[in-house]
């Protein structure tokens, strides 16, 4: 359709991007997603790149993704003529129904739509709490939800502490990365589900997705190592998910996370 001239554009200059930084995205599970028809995809989210990153991950699967992403993304013209020529939706966390609206109506016609249910990066890399969107929407539409996990982006860049000078961190254009994506079985919402039993299911599936992928040798911090970018149940030494309450701009409205870390501890303290 015309309407997606646009998106492919930006797939290509994506693609130009990802060979300059030799940055190799890695799929599994990608047969999860429909070739067509009405689909949900609930990422992680723990880089600021993540949805380029996870549209090249479905890319070979022949499907255009429709991002719930931040609404201030459409502060800049340029930048919300083409958000709106891809079929975006903006989220706005204060007055989400706007959003949800736009992607009901955009599953009804049978597009794949993508949201972060964490509604933001975390801080710990371990799934925060989750907004009950996803679940809602599935359980309206009938549309199925493909859990995703992501791992790798956020050594290109994420959120963080602030250095001695009070700086956040910048990108960090490394060549030679690899990001990997792994796409779940998908999770049906049934008519009168509860929402909140239906995204503690989410949240676990999510979990073990991410955390598959967080102990693969080639995403493991080297013995000594000092590791911001990894997950400190893990060994890594990113907030743990208690430091992380401080930092996490999370919504009232969230499901608090009764999923992992799988020991339930982070270095000992009690989560």
């Amino acid at each position: 359709m015309g309407r997606d001239l646009t998106y492919r554009a930006v797939q290509r200059l994506g693609a130009v991007g990802l060979r300059a930084l030799d940055l190799e995205v890695v799929a599994t599970g990608a047969h999860h997603v429909p070739r067509s028809g009405p689909v949900l995809l609930a990422s992680t989210h723990v880089s600021y790149p993540d949805f380029l990153l996870l549209q090249a991950a479905v890319r070979p699967h022949g499907r255009l993704v429709r991002f719930m992403c931040r609404h201030d993304v459409w502060d800049r013209r340029v930048l919300a003529l083409a958000m709106d020529a891809m079929r975006h939706i903006p989220v706005d966390r204060t007055a989400p129904a706007a959003a949800y609206l736009r992607a009901r109506r955009l599953l009804r016609e049978g597009e794949a739509v993508l949201a972060f249910p964490e509604a933001g990066v975390s801080y710990s890399y371990t799934v925060r709490s989750l907004m009950k969107g996803v679940a809602s929407l599935a359980r309206e539409t009938g549309a199925p939800v493909v859990p995703v996990g992501l791992w790798g982006a956020q050594r290109i860049w994420s959120v963080g502490r602030p250095d001695e000078r009070g700086r956040l961190p910048g990108p960090d254009w490394t060549r030679g990365r690899r990001v990997d994506v792994a796409f779940g079985d998908p999770l049906r919402v049934d008519p009168g589900r509860d929402l909140t039993d239906a995204t503690v299911e989410l949240g676990h599936r999510m979990t073990e997705l991410l955390e598959e992928l967080q102990q693969l040798p080639h995403h493991r911090p080297a013995k000594g190592e000092q590791a911001p970018w990894h997950p400190a149940h893990l060994g890594g030494h990113a907030p743990t998910r208690a430091e992380a309450r401080d930092l996490d701009r999370v919504p009232r409205s969230a499901v608090a996370p009764v999923w992992g870390p799988t020991s339930g501890t982070d270095h000992g303290e009690t989560d």
